[in-house]
């Protein structure tokens, strides 16, 4: 009888160390390759106290900022695969980059594995008062008269708008000039002062001044109107034969269990369907849009593949 009891606590002993509850007791890392307060942070810091109730277990977010969002890769790249440290990643440190640095330090394909897409959007042209007024083909007419003042601002140089607006001259067949700068605010700032005639970067950036009547959003980029522009046409509605978007995508690294993957891209979808969540995403400018890990990872590629001719026909190389 006392044989038996023992071998029957040793069995609820090994039960309970192989329970989803055991397994789950480890806390979860949420790295962010920017600082604190961006729309990367926010959104990872939103999904990650909705989902700590999902997976049972404590969730953290560690903001690693450097180089725009590499940095942060190059460390998931060394991670364990235990499902313990994931990185949300914006688009540009996926699918741009790989283009433009020969030392890179990792492969966006190869190095991880896609957990979920988390978001996706398009970004805005937004005109100064600097600009003629008119629809986006008079501005880009009144620029291609005088290709001094053919300049356009983003928030900095090797992004997807940095690239995107190189296509929308191209496609225009207006020669514009790249002026980077170090974040959307301050190109902001500069668009309202009329230093700059033209910005193109996330809607969030300027959708407040256009509602006040400073700025004008001339167009999104993206294949369909923003939900949160409806009156902005897109560029193909006026003429310009181009679309341009972009993603946030959870990874983790490369050899994570798929199992664990398939665990960590429910609770997101579950936090994304939160209707105070969606709430604070749309906020930024940003669709809520999950994404499985097999979607996630057709989504890299295809984006990878897309940006690999604009960005080599640019010739840019960062400093």
């Amino acid at each position: 009888m006392q044989r038996r009891h023992l071998i029957t606590l040793a069995t609820a002993a090994l039960l309970a160390t192989s329970s989803p509850a055991h397994a789950q007791s480890t806390t979860l890392r949420v790295w962010v390759g920017f600082p604190p307060g961006g729309s990367v942070d926010t959104v990872a810091r939103l999904v990650a106290e909705k989902i700590k109730a999902t997976l049972n277990q404590n969730v953290i977010v560690e903001n690693k900022p450097g180089a725009g969002g590499r940095v942060v890769l190059g460390e998931l790249k060394r991670a364990a695969p235990d499902g313990n440290t994931i990185v949300l990643a914006p688009s540009g440190a996926l699918v741009i980059a790989p283009w433009l640095y020969d030392n890179l330090g990792y492969d966006p394909i190869r190095d991880f594995t896609p957990i979920a897409r988390a978001t996706v959007f398009d970004f805005a042209v937004t005109a100064g008062p600097g600009a003629p007024a008119g629809k986006l083909r008079a501005v880009l007419d009144w620029m291609k008269a005088d290709p001094t003042r053919a300049n356009y601002a983003t928030s900095g140089a090797g992004t997807v708008p940095h690239f995107a607006g190189l296509l929308i001259g191209q496609a225009a067949g207006v020669p514009l000039t790249h002026v980077p700068y170090r974040g959307g605010a301050p190109a902001a700032q500069d668009l309202l002062g009329g230093q700059i005639p033209l910005m193109v970067d996330t809607a969030s950036e300027t959708i407040e001044h256009h509602r006040a009547g400073r700025l004008r959003i001339l167009a999104v980029t993206g294949e369909q109107r923003s939900a949160a522009l409806p009156d902005v046409p897109t560029l193909r509605e006026q003429g310009i034969p181009m679309a341009a978007d972009a993603f946030f995508a959870y990874l983790g690294p490369a050899g994570l269990n798929a199992p664990v993957a398939e665990r960590i891209s429910h609770a997101v979808a579950q936090a994304l369907a939160d209707p105070g969540i969606q709430e604070r995403i749309r906020g930024f400018g940003l669709v809520p849009s999950h994404a499985g890990p097999a979607a996630t990872a057709t989504t890299v590629a295809e984006h990878l593949k897309r940006w690999e001719a604009p960005v080599k026909a640019s010739g840019f190389k960062p400093e």
